[in-house]
């Protein structure tokens, strides 16, 4: 991104939970000293006590890291922080957001974004495939980051940060991740991947890669140019600060209710499985117009009326399958929803005679 705007106010750096491993800002000591210079100016601007290195479990906090990450890169000339066998000058990947700004959705925007990356540096690749109901971001190394590879974890999380966010400034949304994978052995941090990469992380794999829910690359792009000019003006807070908005969160928490009424009979264990907390997740669904309790109830109205088509389930198994306590109750929800009790309905509707397997989209 286009860094050549001063960093952030040193003020209320410290202020927030300290997350982000301190191993980072070692690497772009390491970048520095490949250059023969001094990174003592970074690590004030970001109040980085360079003691602070030496501690292998250190964490710094996301305004440090984008402070540290932003005078870097203007002191090293190079956006890619020494990653790549020649510097990515100032505006480099601003240039890539300007080139896939046009795109009418965020698939067409995301492979731009690949395939302008490639012209920039031959030394890693980075492709978008969709596999099954799943989006695939990869990174492929063809020369070590650093070239000795002593960079290789800075490279590759900041690349799949960096896509990532970018992907979600361009819709206006949280794009939450699935997975995501790591070229490399798991570092003595693992534990702070659960907060960089919003899912489960496994490492010692082929390549890097990120994966999410294919129904957000369909997705149109929010942006303009006069936003993106401002964007640029700051831009690694999308890099190094999670995006609240998920514009597909209605749609995510109706196929979770419908794929496992077993996981998701409160507040808590619905959040949990979209890497959340209970009371984000309300204030989230609240935004985007809905409530829990009205999308439970309609899952649980189609997964009953399905059942009493499809099924020659007794109305007592129905009731339980869909989520409720006891007969009684679903009778009397059943009777608000259509004004006639399940076997009336059952009835008038008929039962198909080969239901086939009962799914669920």
């Amino acid at each position: 991104m286009d860094t050549r705007h001063p960093p952030p106010a040193t003020l209320g750096l410290l202020q927030g939970p300290a997350l982000t491993p301190v191993s980072f800002v070692r690497d772009m000591v390491r970048a520095y000293a490949a250059r023969g210079m001094d990174p003592a100016n970074a690590l004030k601007v970001a109040q980085i006590a360079p003691s602070l290195l030496a501690n292998t479990t250190g964490c710094i906090t996301a305004a440090q890291m984008e402070a540290v990450s932003g005078a870097a890169m203007r002191e090293l000339d190079d956006e890619a922080l020494g990653w790549f066998a020649r510097p990515l000058p100032w505006g480099s990947y601003g240039m890539l957001a300007r080139a896939s700004l046009s795109s009418s959705h965020l698939e067409v925007a995301l492979k731009r974004w690949c395939r302008h990356h490639g012209l920039l540096t031959r030394d890693v690749t980075l492709s978008l495939e969709v596999v099954g109901h799943e989006a695939v971001i990869a990174l492929e190394e063809h020369r070590p980051p650093g070239g000795d590879g002593s960079l290789r974890e800075l490279c590759h999380v900041s690349l799949l940060r960096n896509i990532h966010g970018l992907g979600c400034w361009l819709i206006d949304s949280r794009i939450p991740l699935r997975s995501a994978s790591f070229g490399f052995a798991a570092p003595p941090h693992g534990s702070a991947y659960r907060v960089l990469f919003d899912g489960p992380c496994t490492f010692g794999q082929t390549h890097s890669a990120i994966r999410f829910d294919a129904r957000y690359l369909a997705l149109p792009i929010q942006r303009d140019e006069s936003a993106l000019n401002l964007m640029l003006q700051r831009a690694l807070p999308i890099q190094v600060r999670p995006y609240r908005r998920d514009r597909l969160l209605v749609q995510r928490v109706r196929h979770l209710l419908l794929a496992q009424p077993e996981h998701t009979r409160n507040a808590e264990d619905l959040a949990a499985l979209i890497n959340t907390s209970a009371r984000s997740l309300h204030r989230q669904l609240k935004a985007e117009g809905a409530t829990l309790q009205a999308l439970k109830d309609e899952v649980r109205r189609e997964r009953a009326m399905a059942m009493l088509q499809r099924t020659d389930k007794p109305v007592k198994q129905v009731a339980a399958a869909a989520g409720f306590l006891n007969e009684k109750s679903f009778i009397r929800a059943f009777k608000s929803w259509t004004g006639q009790s399940p076997a009336r309905w059952r009835s008038a509707t008929g039962v198909p005679g080969d239901p086939g397997p009962l799914t669920w989209p």
